[in-house]
């Protein structure tokens, strides 16, 4: 059975601008704090593959991996998996969904992993990790997204 975590964050910025900034893939590592790199391998329509590379951790580590995104504009959903899933992972899939509220636009990623069996850590301890991190990331969207917003409200 997958392990789940769901979590969202309410942007206040127009649903364009938010869905814009956060489906271009080569500017992540402005929108994330954990990459270094994204690089774009390949195009089909709505599908893109890429590369993400995250900055160096303390203990030397640099993680990087293969993943497929394809983006439904009409439905405002994405729907996300790790092609290269690396020593941890047997399988990562994102479903990635925007909603406009009243305060703005609501972000949820849910997230459902299978860890190998040989993975160093447990399911309670990835799903922990996950969320701690998913909600470090999405609080930094925001920030970058919502200055977007007001940048270009300014200009």
């Amino acid at each position: 059975m997958a392990a789940r975590t769901e979590n969202e964050v309410v942007i206040n910025a127009s649903l364009d601008l938010v869905w814009d900034m956060t489906n271009d893939v080569q500017s992540w590592p402005t929108l994330y704090t954990e990459y270094a790199k994204a690089e774009i391998l390949e195009r089909a329509g709505d599908t893109v593959r890429f590369r993400l590379t995250t900055h160096v951790q303390a203990d030397g580590t640099v993680w990087s991996w293969v993943s497929e995104r394809t983006a439904d504009a009409a439905a405002r959903t994405v729907r996300a998996r790790r092609i290269e899933t690396g020593p941890l992972l047997e399988s990562m899939a994102i479903f990635w969904d925007y909603t406009e509220t009243p305060t703005g636009v609501r972000m949820r990623w849910v997230q459902e992993f299978q860890l190998r069996p040989t993975a160093p850590v447990g399911e309670a301890e990835a799903v922990a990790f996950l969320d701690r991190e998913t909600k470090i990331q999405m609080a930094h969207i925001k920030e970058v997204v919502e200055a977007a917003a007001v940048g270009s409200a300014v200009g």
